[in-house]
């Protein structure tokens, strides 16, 4: 009985952080933090260059 217990545990252990991720992930999405961060690369991309 003590075996399926702890993997039991180690199943839940691996999927918490897992679908904490994915949350944190769809709630950046949403809120469109990809968009910002493209911006941001592409403004530093030019500022390199010398153009922006």
């Amino acid at each position: 009985m003590k075996k399926n217990t702890k993997n039991t545990r180690l199943r839940f252990a691996t999927l918490l952080p897992l679908i904490v991720f994915l949350a944190l992930f769809l709630f950046g999405i949403n809120a469109g933090e990809p968009q910002r961060v493209l911006e941001q690369a592409w403004n530093i991309c030019l500022d390199c260059i010398g153009i922006g």
